[in-house]
């Protein structure tokens, strides 16, 4: 009788703490094996409890009591940033949810997520009423003001029944902006923009902890975008978001960074460079963040029309130089590589052929090799004479494939007679292509 006491004595306190479930019916059910949930914060998602998905698809997690409300995260395939969705989890109410691949999810059981979807919903169906409007391209003020009273109507209505609730939060920022008389397209969206931020409070706890700012935020810079002028209008819509995030520096340096890492992903230095010079290095620099500093000088370093940063050279004859110092060619090709690199050893040579008929006063070929094993490297770069070569060991903690953002190898630089960065092409054909396109006299004849 005693150790059965002891028993449940030992389990007692996961009974009385275990408050809630969050449970869901994933289909198909043979895609999907775990489910991972994470509390949103405003500069991370913490991890809170996992669970296995059954054969049939479904899985129940027990949350106890100590499990703050707030907006939560599901994770249920990987990678993770794009296999997950959101939710609010009040502290008061069991959360079940249907989810497929096709539809998304569904929720069944928690009445905060249950309003806000029909909350979007709704919102949803009255913003598709307004571009078939526009569509139509006719004027119909009756039929106009009566939409808008149906927006005006179904806002209001949703942020009455939500009072109390944490969604209630999202809602009231959610709002739209709903003109006073009739307005023609250029107008409305116009306005639309202009009023973008009006009912969204940066300092407030609960869209803090969400995606909401993020989402909102990047959405701005992204969706007003004069196409022929893209950038310029990019930096405006910056300009503005950070405007309308305030004196909020630890959501303003997660939002900025997320969106210097879009821009950067996609290739635009410029605007990258942008963010980093304006607010992002000063942010980081504050809080001697150096995950992101890391990141975003060496980027800003070697973008395209910046000086190469310098490294030394060791010479024949036990005599050494520096980049900077170089002084015999129009071009040149930095190529970060290693002896270990596949690839490396595939284009290192149709590098040295196309190099090998043209003169040196035109272009010249320095490679960087990103090493842990110098025997092998001075026994492969025999094979290369036409190239200035230089041992980088530590590979990856090397100061020079540092400075020079090196991720992954090879890695092309083109400099012009002035070291400054002119191109940095994907591989040894586009390395080609750059300067058969310019039809670059290099031949020795």
């Amino acid at each position: 009788m005693k150790k059965i006491i002891l028993f449940i004595l030992a389990f007692l306190p996961t009974i009385v703490l275990a408050q809630h479930t969050i449970s869901g019916s994933f289909s198909p059910a043979e895609d999907f094996k775990f489910a991972f949930l994470y509390r949103v914060t405003p500069t991370s998602a913490t991890f809170v409890t996992n669970a296995d998905v059954a054969a049939n698809g479904t899985f129940t997690m027990p949350l106890d009591k100590n499990v703050e409300p707030g907006t939560f995260r599901l994770v249920y395939a990987q990678p993770q940033e794009e296999n997950n969705f959101d939710f609010i989890y009040n502290g008061k109410e069991d959360i079940a949810f249907d989810f497929s691949k096709n539809k998304g999810v569904k929720f069944t059981a928690s009445s905060e997520n249950k309003m806000y979807a029909s909350y979007n919903k709704s919102i949803a169906l009255i913003n598709q009423s307004i571009r078939n409007y526009y569509g139509a391209q006719k004027v119909d003020k009756e039929g106009y003001k009566s939409i808008f009273d149906i927006l005006r109507k179904t806002q209001s209505e949703f942020e009455k029944a939500s009072e109390g609730m944490l969604i209630n939060n999202f809602i009231k920022a959610c709002k739209p902006y709903i003109p006073s008389t009739h307005e023609d397209v250029a107008t409305f969206s116009n306005n639309i923009k202009s009023n973008y931020f009006t009912n969204i409070d940066f300092s407030n706890k609960e869209l803090q902890n969400s995606n909401f700012l993020i989402k909102n935020a990047t959405g701005y810079v992204y969706s007003f975008v004069n196409r022929n002028d893209p950038n310029t209008s990019y930096k405006e819509n910056i300009d503005a978001a950070v405007k309308a995030i305030g004196n909020n520096p630890k959501v303003k340096k997660t939002i900025l960074d997320i969106m210097w890492r879009k821009f950067a992903e996609a290739g635009n230095e410029v605007i990258a460079n942008y963010i980093t010079d304006n607010y992002l290095l000063n942010l980081a620099e504050a809080e001697k963040d150096n995950k992101i500093l890391e990141v975003i000088v060496p980027f800003r370093n070697v973008s395209l029309g910046k000086v190469a940063p310098d490294f030394d050279i060791a010479l024949q004859n036990n005599k050494s130089t520096k980049l900077s110092a170089l002084n015999s060619s129009e071009n040149y090709i930095l190529v970060f590589w290693s002896t270990n690199c596949s690839h490396c050893l595939d284009e290192a040579p149709q590098l040295q052929a196309f190099i090998k008929p043209m003169s040196k006063d035109k272009i010249q070929v320095i490679a960087i090799a990103l090493e842990d094993d110098k025997a092998r490297w001075e026994q492969l770069i025999t094979d290369f004479p036409e190239f200035i070569h230089v041992l980088g060991e530590g590979k990856w903690n090397n100061e020079i494939g540092n400075s020079y953002n090196v991720s992954g190898t090879p890695a092309y630089f083109i400099l012009n007679s002035n070291k400054e960065i002119i191109a940095k092409p994907y591989d040894v054909n586009s390395v080609k292509n750059y300067f058969d396109s310019r039809e670059v006299q290099t031949s020795k004849d």
